[in-house]
């Protein structure tokens, strides 16, 4: 081909293609490196509509990965005493897993280890089955739930230090993670209220920090044989007295020490969602890299999508790639949200609106 030629196939592309459409999709991916949404995995009845939204509304939005909080609501055969009932079905979670790889959505499938191991009330599949596995059997859960309480109860936790507890969450972690056919595993690990309990005969004493610390390295470790990465949200690293942040976005029992002691590659989800606490640049600093989350104000969402730029447009070529982005917590069910979404019914939340601050975070890396 003659460079006349060459030169005129490149006009003709120059004019046909809109300036602004060159490039924008590196420029957002280098400005906000991870776009995600965080939802509980869909019921087997919504399972198309569920499809659809990633076809028509993520994919287009270019969000990039999707977090699925899994816990029991999978037909896990290594362990089918403790699945939930309706849980989804090897070929329904595929179905998934195709059209994610169709728009090049990483999918990170979620269970909750260590603690959220009850809600108020009622207890998890893996407390109920295997009772000998609670960190505070003396602790009742009440029919009727309030808070605060004299138990100093949110949810139960699993005791890190039993001997048969990793046996049976590693064979959960294992087969969720192939049949998601991914590298990170999300392990939760939020609001661990109880940890190194008094009375625990294995706990008891021993230091929290450290045996937080202990749990994320030991998953981490066990990942690590198959080359996956973990990933947890971050709370309990923050020491909430210090940064007067207090006991839901930060921890007020000791925990936060562990930042410390964890391997630098697991990645941190900084959720804060009254405000945005800057709190990602201590965990990069760290040597952490770190994803900041909103949830249900979009203000406090803009102005995380503001730092998160910032961050990576000041930083050194060492600190930059540990700021790797957004993700949109969703803590309603998927239903729920995907009906707000489309119109179908209004938003319930009397203090905040997640469906809300979802697009604008979408409409905020759109517009870079």
């Amino acid at each position: 081909m003659t460079t006349s030629k060459i030169l005129s196939y490149f006009l003709l592309l120059f004019f046909l293609v809109p300036i602004e459409a060159i490039g924008q999709d590196d420029r957002v991916t280098e400005l906000m490196p991870i776009r995600g949404l965080s939802l509980k995995i869909p019921k087997s009845e919504s399972l198309p509509k569920f499809l659809t939204f990633i076809e028509n509304e993520l994919a287009p939005a270019k969000v990039n990965t999707l977090l699925l909080r899994v816990d029991y609501d999978y037909q896990y055969e290594s362990h089918p005493e403790l699945v939930n009932k309706a849980a989804l079905t090897k070929a329904e979670i595929k179905s998934i897993v195709q059209i994610c790889q169709k728009h090049q959505i990483q999918l990170v499938p979620q269970i909750n280890l260590l603690g959220h191991q009850s809600w108020h009330s009622n207890l998890s599949k893996l407390l109920t089955v295997y009772p000998q596995f609670d960190e505070t059997p003396h602790v009742q859960l009440p029919e009727k739930y309030e808070w605060p309480n004299a138990d100093g109860l949110y949810c139960k936790s699993y005791c890190p230090l039993h001997p048969d507890v990793h046996e049976v969450v590693f064979d959960l972690v294992d087969e969720i993670t192939a049949v998601f056919e991914t590298t990170i595993f999300h392990a939760g690990m939020d609001e661990v209220f109880y940890i190194g309990d008094d009375k625990c005969p294995r706990c008891g004493g021993r230091d929290k920090a450290e045996l937080f610390a202990q749990e994320v390295t030991k998953i981490s470790n066990h990942l690590a044989q198959t080359k996956k990465e973990l990933w947890i949200w971050g709370d309990r690293l923050i020491d909430g007295k210090t940064t007067g942040i207090g006991m839901w976005e930060a921890s007020m029992n000791n925990t936060h020490r562990a930042i410390d002691l964890i391997p630098k590659d697991v990645v941190i989800c900084d959720w804060h969602y009254e405000r945005a606490d800057p709190t990602a640049a201590y965990f990069a600093m760290k040597g952490f890299r770190v994803i900041t989350c909103p949830w249900r104000t979009a203000e406090v969402a803009s102005k995380q999508v503001q730092q998160t730029i910032d961050y990576r447009a000041n930083a050194t070529s060492t600190m930059k790639p540990k700021f790797q982005g957004m993700m949109q917590t969703v803590w309603s069910s998927a239903e729920e949200f995907m009906a707000v979404y489309y119109g179908e019914k209004e938003n319930s939340d009397p203090n905040g609106d997640q469906v809300a601050c979802f697009k604008t975070l979408v409409e905020a890396w759109q517009q870079q």
